[in-house]
Order: C-alpha cells, then structure tokens, then sequence
C-alpha cells in the first residue's frame, strides 16, 4: 500500500485545476485518485491524461460524482465555484475527508453554514493560497492600526474570466484592516467611485477591481498621509503558486483535528498573526494616537 497522500482534484480541467494535477504528479506526496468536472464537461467519463495531457494519470478518469471517489481518498483540493465547494465540504465533512478549499465568492449564508459544519470537517479555507499574500494579509493588520489616519485604497487586478469582483483576497485585505481600526468594513468601503461630490470622508476604505487580459493575480494596498504614502503590492506571476500553497495545505490538513484552518496557520504565521492583534489593541486603546 502506497504511503502518498491520495488526492482527488475538483475542477480538474480548469486554469487551476491543471495546475494543481502537474504540481502533485511531481511532487513525492502525493497520488492523483481521482478528477472531477462539472456536468456538462466535455472530458467527463474520459482519462484525465487526455484532458491535462498527463500520461501517468491515465487510468484516472473525470467523474461527475465526488461521493464514489472518496473511499480511496484522503484528501480533496477545490477551485472550483462557492456552490460545488459547498456540497463538496459538507460531503468531506461526513466522510471523515481532509479537503482544501481555494474559491472565493462565498456567500455569508455560506460562510455560516460551513462554520456550522466545522466540528466535523477537516479545512483550510483560504482566498489565496500564497506565502506572500498571507504575509500581506497580516500585515494589513499591523499597518491599519500603525497608521490609523491615513487614507487606505485597495486594488486589485485579475485574468478577464474571473468571476467575482472585488477578489477574495482584496476583502480579506480590507476586513483585516478594518478589524485594526475597530470599525467593520460594510461600514466604511467604497467599490470604486463614478460621479460628482465624492469628497473622500475621512476613515474611507476604497476597494477596486481590474479585469483584463491573462493577468493572474496583483494586489496593491495604498496608505496615504500628510507628505508620505507606503504601498505594498504582491504580485503572482503564475498559477504555481497557488497549486504549491494548496499541497501545502494538504499535507496539514491530512493530520489536523477537526475545524476550520487559515493559510496562516499552515503556514505558522499565528504568532506574527497573534502579535499582530495585540498589536492593533494597544493602538486601539491609545487616544490621540497620530503622529506627534
């Protein structure tokens, strides 16, 4: 019996789905056991070799049914779309099987619903899947507490196909800043602006989409003072990136206890996430807190 990790891949023919296949076929881990599509799919019923152009993964075929596939699983990765994602969690969940979600666009019905189900699943959920991006993501934290007054744009530009807007990412990015402030987010965003009398108010969090070409992912977080401006700007420059954070993840996920698990945590970020908070509190608690 192989020691690999056995893993199913959702979404297989799709940008990161392909992706995800070449990494794990390469990587000593893992073993591919098993593909699904949606149904209309042209590749279902068919060898995955022929839809990824993978020799080894001949003997795999592209399945309409995930709930067939997990007796032989230990593992599922979803890039998939919040309604398949959903239905492939909660299946996971009643299985007994680790799975990796990266799809965005959740509704907060979703949301609650998953973290209902999340004394029995086994998840890491995340918008991104990058080193780079979770380490921004903290940082967002430590800057909108550090630099409470100053004004805060966010943007971010994606491929044409994709289909939510503003990125998963971009929100975390905003709801981690806005945590540091302690002030939510519905409460001071702006999706982009279009018209007269749009003064800028003062705590504004500006959130804003770009969609073109084959762009894979940028992320630009703005701060902006009296005479200074810091930028942070993570850039992916290939889907790889986010295939390798997804095994990663896998890996944890295969071995953890029950419940719902960030980036953060598989990549042992808490501490720098925890210092983070405490961080963000002291500067809440301080009045008069600009620069002197």
């Amino acid at each position: 019996m192989s020691d690999k990790i056995r893993l199913i891949v959702a979404g297989a023919c799709g940008r990161m789905g392909r992706m995800i296949l070449e990494s794990a076929v390469c990587n000593n881990w893992f073993q591919v056991v098993g593909a699904t599509e949606r149904p209309d799919h042209e590749m279902v019923g068919r060898p995955l070799s022929e839809a990824v152009g993978i020799t080894s993964l001949k003997d795999v075929l592209v399945s309409l049914e995930m709930a067939p596939l997990l007796s032989e699983a230990d593992v599922i990765v979803d890039f998939t779309t919040p309604s398949a994602s959903m239905a492939n969690f909660s299946l996971a969940a009643k299985r007994g099987k680790g799975i990796v979600i990266g799809t965005t666009g959740f509704s907060p019905i979703q949301q609650a619903q998953m973290h209902r189900e999340a004394g029995a699943a086994r998840c890491v959920l995340s918008p991104n899947m990058s080193r780079g991006m979770n380490v921004m993501f903290v940082l967002a934290r430590i800057l909108g507490a550090a630099l409470a007054d100053f004004d805060v744009e966010i943007t971010e530009s994606h491929h044409r196909g994709k289909k939510d807007s503003p990125s998963g990412s971009a929100l975390r990015i905003a709801e981690n800043l806005a945590a540091s402030r302690g002030v939510k987010l519905g409460e001071v965003a702006a999706y982009g602006r279009c018209g007269k009398e749009l003064e800028r108010p003062g705590g504004q969090i500006g959130i804003h989409s770009v969609r073109a070409g084959e762009i894979v992912g940028e992320h630009t977080l703005l701060l902006a003072g009296q005479g200074e401006r810091l930028e942070v700007t993570h850039r992916v420059e290939s889907r790889r990136t986010f295939a390798a954070g997804a095994l990663l993840a896998a890996k944890f996920v295969v071995n953890a206890e029950p419940g719902i698990y960030s980036m953060a945590q598989v990549l042992g970020l808490d501490r720098l996430a925890d210092a983070a908070s405490v961080f963000c509190e002291m500067s809440l608690e301080e009045e008069g807190g600009g620069p002197s």
